[in-house]
């Protein structure tokens, strides 16, 4: 019941409580008849988001309707009300590492209210004992719940749950599409709709490599446009492409097949760069009102053709894993791939040279990193025309190669807090979590921390983001530039980085407040009349 991806999750990163308002009709218990909870755990609530946690809607679509509409529960939202847990129910909990803890918690009460609990997600996957033992776990599912969830909720029901079930990597033909229909209205700024899942890099601080492995599934084109037309017929403009990597196929992969005089690799390679082509000339012909955003790496700026199909596709915004503006940095995360310095800024303005929106994501506290790194990275930003940009603190994710090597030195395995191994920090309270972990050869982890604060302030300070905003036009436009930017980071930088209770506090409410004013902007006129574009033979590219 792994999240398919990590947009959803850091938005997941990947990597991620409330009552569905209009869909809970549909949910209303008929006498004492138990029902399915999918919940999607959050120890800060903002009332509002900004994208669809689109696991929840696939899982409540792999449910079916045997047992009436799952009750579908987004903590992000609204905090979980225990009372909705009646006993003989199943409740799914689909945690990664940044919500496991708060997921135990709710495991543990749904448990001692009588319900079936099971456990899904990619940090289950990965510890599922711990699963059991810290969240009143009675299954886990290990990878993908498309298939394998209807099978547990069945076992539930009988009395008769394994406690482990293996849902495995399935192929795209099987990806179930999200249960759209039960969205709680006006909650969600953007929807969410997946494409290929798997990366074939192998960065050290990502598990997605790992976990969802490095051969790309990608979903077929009819039904990926299928479930961007009926997010557009609910009134959604803006859409999140939420895949681990959308582009799967660079021009170095297929220079290395034609090295190898690999044919059937290299046919392999070509089909796949295709499908994608394919899919964004169909996404070309919906509504040009729509405004989709990805995530991809940054060899895609050297692919011309490719970032023309993404503008024409209306694909206006990708994230994209900068990392470090260093070469030694770049080594330090095994991404020799990238660029650095001005031919970064180069690469990155690339992007916008087609019209494509950038949000850089850049990590502090790398053992290379100096006194001058913030400043730099910084600079860079601004100097290649980022839109927007996110600086985040190394942490050892587990299933990542920088976890494994971090859990096997003696002095982490051996350092407690409150009695809890430092190896398992997502065990550890959230106000007593340390925000760094490894001790930094040249900074102390407090100048780190602070560092990182102070370039999410300059990045993002009042008149900084109102230049920015000039990247669009109409006064309408500026504005929802303004409130999204102040809400990202409100969402990101002072709820994770800051130590300050009281900071995190009103980071909290203004973030709930921007959300609110943010949201109007971004719902429109639902299109229920829409239709699915009539396909076109594929344009064969070179």
């Amino acid at each position: 019941m792994r999240l398919p991806n990590r947009l959803a999750s850091n938005m997941t990163g990947s990597e991620s409580i409330a009552d569905t308002g209009g869909a809970a009709s549909a949910t209303q218990r008929i006498c004492d008849q138990p029902r399915v909870h999918l919940i999607n755990p959050s120890d800060v609530s903002f009332g509002v988001a900004v994208i669809t946690p689109r696991w929840l809607y696939v899982l409540a679509a792999a449910t079916g309707v045997r047992w009436g509409d799952p009750h579908v529960v987004d903590e992000t939202l609204d905090p979980v009300d225990p009372a909705d847990v009646s006993p003989g129910d199943v409740v799914g909990i689909g945690i990664h590492t940044g919500n496991a803890l708060r997921g135990y918690a709710i495991g543990q009460m749904a448990r001692a209210r009588g319900a079936w609990v099971v456990f899904g997600g990619i940090h289950a996957t990965l510890f599922p004992d711990e699963a059991r033992e810290q969240g009143g776990a009675h299954a886990v599912v290990l990878g993908d719940g498309d298939v394998v969830w209807p099978r547990v909720v069945e076992d539930c029901f009988a009395g008769r749950p394994l406690s482990l079930y293996d849902g495995g990597r399935v192929d795209a033909e099987h990806f179930a599409s999200a249960r759209w229909d039960l969205l709680p209205e006006g909650r969600y700024m953007w929807g969410s709709v997946q494409t290929v899942r798997g990366c074939p890099k192998h960065c050290s601080f990502c598990s997605v490599w790992r976990t969802d492995g490095q051969k790309p599934r990608q979903r077929g084109v009819d039904r990926v446009v299928q479930e961007v037309v009926e997010l557009r017929r609910r009134g959604f403009r803006f859409i999140a492409l939420a895949d681990d990597n959308f582009y799967p196929v660079t021009f170095e992969d297929l220079a290395q097949a034609r090295r190898r005089a690999d044919p059937a690799r290299l046919l392999q390679l070509q089909a796949l760069r295709e499908e994608r082509l394919e899919l964004m000339g169909q996404l070309a012909r919906l509504p040009d009102d729509l405004v989709f955003y990805t995530q991809i790496t940054m060899e895609a700026a050297e692919d011309g053709e490719f970032l023309d199909a993404m503008r024409r596709a209306h694909i206006r915004g990708a994230l994209v894993g900068v990392e470090s503006v260093t070469t030694a940095g770049l080594k330090d995360v095994y991404k020799g791939f990238n660029l650095a310095g001005d031919a970064l800024v180069e690469r990155l303005r690339a992007f916008r040279e087609h019209d494509i929106h950038v949000l850089g994501s850049f990590i502090f506290g790398l053992p290379s990193d100096d006194k001058s790194t913030f400043d730099a990275t910084v600079a860079l930003a601004e100097r290649a025309e980022l839109t927007f940009a996110q600086f985040v603190l190394l942490t050892p994710f587990p299933g990542t190669v920088d976890f494994e090597k971090w859990a096997g030195d003696e002095a982490n395995r051996t350092r407690r807090v409150d009695g809890i191994p430092l190896t398992q920090h997502w065990l550890i309270p959230e106000h007593r979590r340390p925000k760094l972990f490894t001790a930094h050869p040249k900074m102390s982890l407090e100048e780190i921390r602070t560092r990182t604060q102070g370039a999410w302030d300059r990045f993002y300070s009042w008149q900084n983001v109102w230049e920015r905003s000039r990247v669009v036009k109409s006064v309408k436009a500026r504005l929802m530039f303004v409130l999204i930017s102040k809400l990202y980071r409100q969402m990101y930088a002072n709820t994770g980085i800051a130590t300050d209770s009281a900071r995190v506090a009103r980071s909290n409410r203004s973030a709930r407040w921007l959300g609110l004013a943010a949201r109007r902007l971004f719902l429109t006129t639902p299109m229920p009349e829409l239709q699915m574009p009539e396909p076109q033979p594929a344009t064969v590219s070179q």
